[in-house]
């Protein structure tokens, strides 16, 4: 599964099933040790969060719950998407007290970064609110889980870029420069059959936007602008009428800065730090007999 815009729920399930059997045969190995020492019994786990938090990552917490216990009963207090305050309780688990022993911290990992990833990019989200700038992920995730991770940012309000180097063309500057320039390089892209979520094409210049509006690129990255020019950039294409160009912004975005970059009228901000740069969500999980 290779497409965020359309996945299904079993998509999704599948993507999750297949993420929690690798994470648990990386901790679980041949087997528990630790678990084994608690006779067989039935127990009921809650999962606390001690922080505010978008909730991500419900279908990854049950499927390591469920490759370990198959019968296990899921309740959660705090849907997919929701934000949950601190010390809420979001989730209770009834099932055998071995399996959840074992699942406890890969379940665990799951739910602290995807929450940190929804979280993080719902609070850039809330900032450009009333523009009309979509906030948008990046390639920068850790490898392995880009597809949960992209998840994450569509489940805090964000949107997907280009989820590998298979399925869209974005012309940087190595490229620009390897292929002897912008319109060497557009026209080598106007060639490619295959199928393509969009071709963009980087600039680090007005003169360059120019160049890129005239060869008929639709779909631009301002690299690293300040705001007087993107604010002209957005002037110059905007002047396209129907011929205009999305705009994308990339380069050192923050918290602090993204509101006043979005008010430049562009159209999606790009930040690598959605996904790279997050702090895990403090959750914990306490047993009560069942």
């Amino acid at each position: 599964m290779t497409d965020l815009f359309t996945d299904s729920q079993a998509g999704i399930a599948a993507l999750a099933a297949r993420d929690a059997a690798l994470a648990l045969q990386e901790d679980v190995g041949t087997g528990d040790l630790t678990a084994g020492l608690v006779p067989p019994s039935r127990a009921v786990a809650r999962i606390i969060a001690r922080e505010a938090a978008v909730i991500c990552g419900a279908p990854w917490l049950e499927a390591v719950v469920r490759a370990l216990d198959p019968v296990a009963h899921v309740q959660w207090h705090c849907a997919e998407g929701e934000r949950c305050a601190p010390d809420q309780a979001i989730v209770e688990i009834a099932g055998d007290a071995r399996s959840l022993l074992s699942a406890e911290r890969t379940a665990l990992n799951f739910l602290q970064l995807l929450s940190a990833v929804a979280t993080k990019t719902a609070s850039y989200v809330d900032a450009v609110r009333g523009t009309r700038a979509q906030i948008v992920d990046t390639r920068k995730t850790l490898p392995g889980l880009r597809l949960a991770q992209k998840y994450a940012v569509r489940t805090g309000g964000g949107t997907n870029h280009r989820i590998g180097l298979f399925d869209a063309i974005l012309i940087k500057e190595n490229h620009i420069a390897a292929a002897g320039g912008i319109r060497a390089a557009m026209a080598a892209a106007a060639q490619v059959t295959a199928p393509l979520k969009f071709v963009e094409v980087e600039v680090e210049t007005l003169n360059e936007l120019d160049e890129a509006l005239a060869v008929g690129a639709r779909m631009i990255l301002l690299d690293n602008m300040d705001l007087p020019t993107l604010r002209e950039a957005v002037r110059r294409n905007d002047a396209m009428g129907e011929g205009r160009a999305v705009l994308e912004i990339s380069g050192g975005v923050t918290l602090d800065s993204v509101a006043a970059l979005a008010a430049t009228g562009v159209d999606r901000i790009s930040i690598g730090a959605l996904t790279k740069d997050v702090k895990a969500i403090d959750f914990s999980m306490r047993f009560q007999e069942a």
